[in-house]
């Protein structure tokens, strides 16, 4: 039997009925099921996912082979490495069981590399259901990317094409003790230790969807230990300097701040305590000058503020953004800071250049608040969802050098009003919902709101805020022959989204199943 071409590594755990759209795509490759071994490990199923793999591989015996096993705890390191300890293929793909491929993506990523000589190779990944991927890496074709100088740190995933003979050669796998995140030491190793990494963003490869494998989203304690690995495994691998700020950079703005958004005030107090001293941990020992300086002013003083102060400390410094609304501006001579607890406080001892926003002073202005939603009809009878944002700025007219709206994306919404009032300025805008609903993928789609302004020679733009849930109704809106679910929303970070939702025959049997007794 010759060598297959992929060995495409499956965990599952509860996948139905995600899992045989999953299955339908890798057996259905333009490649061909004679070039692929499919290695599916059922990991503790208790609904039918496990009948559902021993199903294909009976269909399709030369292909799909199933691995039972007990419940691993949640994480998918053992089940990966014990895939990985049985694949024979020249490349390896992993490849999530609620997710699924576009039809020609292992054709082209097996393709490239044999082109190009490629150890690792990423294909475009495109978010389903809201879930956000970021695209940075995604820019363009590239026959070759360094780990240091380019967006991978942003998109360490196990979402890619490994040439098993580099797994294989520097034993490469998966920590099997962290619930969340574990593919991420395996990935930057991986990508550390590769002669060449190649990146396709003409063709979207992978569909993913919102993940959760234990059957509830990781706490703040297991992300935590995640972090804590990643940054561990990249201090080992790399020496300090600005190679390792450039990664580590990705984990202080995503992994680290996300302990300490707004959902951090609702955590029981002894979590908080430990994850304040977790934070602590990290920011002495990796928290550099550098990676300070390029943290958005939020994330920035939070962990700082974990970094020098207690809890109370942290909550303070939550609650100015998540309850009280935009900070005040404290202008002292030419320079401009944030107005967060902790400023100048000589318990804390925090330097003012944490709080600086003189250099960014446009997008500072732009932070504003949505106070008010809601839904109405235009002349034309099309609906629109009219939004009130707020800033106590009451100078923000007279700074700023042309309009101030607020835009979803590549739309802008139409301003209709700004005013002010003894207690800052008020801004109205309206967005049309037909725009909306142009090009919506299958999986939906997420508009997050953001204000801009023009002011003191720059365009100035921030996330709009609402520290509280808008009170407005989810709405039904129809274009051509298709219906979708229109949501505006907060995301966990306390910032105004839109949520598009194509309304299908599988979404509707899937709400059923949730709401039967």
């Amino acid at each position: 039997m010759s060598t297959p071409d992929v060995s495409v590594v499956v965990v599952v755990h509860n996948a139905m009925p995600d899992l045989t759209r999953c299955l339908n795509s890798l057996v259905r490759q333009s490649i061909g099921r004679h070039r692929l071994e499919i290695i599916a490990v059922d990991d503790g199923s208790t609904d039918t996912s496990g009948r559902e793999l021993d199903w294909f591989a009976r269909l399709y015996p030369e292909t799909v082979r199933v691995i039972h096993q007990p419940y691993s705890g949640g994480g998918l390191g053992a089940p990966s490495n014990r895939a990985l300890e049985q694949a024979t293929g020249r490349y390896v793909f992993f490849v999530g069981a609620t997710d699924h491929l576009g039809r020609e993506a292992l054709e082209r990523l097996v393709t490239a590399a044999d082109a190009y000589g490629s150890d690792v190779v990423l294909g475009r990944v495109v978010g389903l259901d809201g879930r956000h991927i970021d695209q940075s890496v995604f820019a363009g074709n590239e026959i070759q990317i360094g780990l240091f100088d380019s967006a991978l740190p942003w998109s360490l995933s196990n979402t890619k094409l490994f040439r098993r003979s580099l797994i294989e050669r520097h034993r490469l796998r998966f920590p099997e003790d962290l619930v969340v995140a574990g593919d991420q030491p395996f990935t930057f190793e991986a990508c550390l230790r590769a002669g060449r990494i190649s990146v396709l963003a003409d063709y979207e490869f992978y569909y993913a969807t919102r993940r959760v494998r234990n059957g509830q989203q990781a706490g703040h304690l297991d992300r935590l230990r995640s972090v804590e690995s990643i940054m561990n495994v990249v201090a080992r691998l790399v020496e300090p300097g600005k190679e390792r700020d450039h990664v580590l950079l990705r984990h202080f703005s995503w992994e680290v701040a996300r302990l300490v958004e707004d959902d951090f005030l609702r955590l029981d107090r002894p979590v908080q305590e430990e994850v304040v001293a977790g934070i602590r941990t990290l920011a002495d020992r990796y928290l550099t000058d550098h990676i300070r300086a390029q943290l958005e002013i939020e994330a920035r003083l939070r962990i700082s503020t974990a970094q020098r102060g207690t809890v109370e400390d942290v909550i303070a410094v939550i609650r100015q953004d998540a309850e009280h609304g935009v900070p005040p501006t404290i202008i002292d001579g030419v320079r401009w800071y944030a107005g967060y607890p902790g400023f100048r406080d000589p318990r804390l001892a925090m330097p003012d250049e944490w709080f600086d926003v003189s250099e960014c002073a446009a997008d500072w202005l732009a932070r504003l608040e949505a106070i008010v939603a809601t839904w109405n009809t235009c002349p034309d009878g099309e609906r629109a969802l009219t939004v009130i944002a707020r800033t106590p700025r009451r100078d923000l007219i007279e700074l700023a050098s042309g309009p101030i709206g607020l835009t979803a994306g590549d739309i802008v919404g139409t301003t209709l009003e700004t005013n002010r009032d003894k207690g800052g300025t008020n801004l109205r805008v309206q967005f049309r919902i037909g725009p909306f609903l142009e090009g919506v993928p299958a999986g939906g789609r997420l508009y997050p709101i953001r204000s801009q302004l023009t002011a003191f020679g720059s365009v100035g733009s921030a996330p709009l805020r609402a520290p509280i849930r808008p009170p407005v109704s989810r709405l039904m809106a129809r274009r051509g022959a298709r219906f979708y679910v229109v949501t505006p929303t907060v995301n966990h970070r306390g910032q105004f989204v839109i949520a598009i939702t194509p309304v299908t025959p599988r979404r509707v049997i899937q709400r059923l199943r949730r709401k039967r007794p």
